[in-house]
């Protein structure tokens, strides 16, 4: 495969940190939290609606005193890495929709770690009681589709019994979700072609570097020989005892010819 500069596919991690950081910022500044600021965009089950995140994923939190801190710096690391395999891959001339994949992945992964690292310190938006507003920024969700709401029955683990609606997420959020769902649907796609060529590979062989090579000198003996035709080849073989030799009529004496 062809190697692949990875400049293009981080020009779009680029431009929807931008876009969600801009949709963050304005819900912040122009919207009211809660239902009072509540905006309807496609009848009742689209809607902006202005919510604190202060854990993970669909509200869910680490309970612990430090979760939230080791829930962001689990996403800052998570970052690192998505990154850096995101060059490797288009170093390994990877396919474009997994390379576009990953950055979506990657933006949304950084959007929700910028929120969680300064929007303590510059929005003032950690939870009370937090031992630090570094790290401990809550993320900004705004995008609700509204299909369902309602009180989860008391026999649902951690859940049970308390009044839930549907999840309301975020653009990062959206970048991850859409990044992995492409990933999952077309994964024979992204990587079929390396599974068939690591199979065609041989298993075992000779290395060519290792191999012997005929010196051109005897390469030239050996077929000088097979070119010589066999009875040349097998006169040193007879002996010379078995040989009668014939002497010609015309060396005789001339006494013997008279005779005869």
């Amino acid at each position: 495969m062809i190697q692949k500069s990875p400049f293009k596919f981080f020009l779009l991690t680029l431009i929807l940190i931008a876009l969600d950081q801009g949709v963050k910022l304005a819900v912040h500044h122009y919207m009211a939290p809660g239902f009072a600021g509540q905006v309807k965009l496609v009848g009742d089950w689209l809607k902006l609606h202005y919510v604190l995140n202060p854990g993970m994923a669909f509200g869910m939190q680490l309970g612990h005193e430090y979760g939230k801190l080791l829930l962001s710096v689990f996403r800052l690391f998570a970052m690192i890495g998505i990154g850096y395999y995101l060059v490797n891959l288009a170093h390994r001339g990877a396919p474009n929709g997994l390379l576009w994949a990953m950055a979506m992945i990657l933006a949304g992964a950084v959007g929700n770690v910028i929120d969680s690292t300064f929007y303590g310190v510059f929005l003032n938006n950690a939870p009370y009681g937090s031992p630090t507003p570094w790290f401990h920024g809550q993320v900004i969700d705004m995008i609700f589709v509204d299909v369902w709401e309602g009180f989860i029955p008391d026999w649902v683990p951690a859940w049970g019994g308390q009044y839930y609606s549907t999840p309301i997420f975020n653009v990062a959020d959206s970048c991850i979700f859409v990044g992995v769902c492409l990933i999952l649907f077309f994964q024979r796609r992204f990587f079929g072609d390396q599974h068939v060529e690591d199979h065609m590979l041989p298993v075992s062989g000779p290395d060519p570097v290792e191999a012997s090579v005929l010196p051109a000198e005897e390469f030239i003996e050996d077929d000088q020989k097979l070119q010589e035709p066999e009875s040349a080849q097998n006169e040193d073989e007879v002996p010379t005892d078995d040989i009668q030799q014939e002497t010609p009529e015309s060396v005789l004496p001339d006494e013997e010819k008279r005779a005869e």
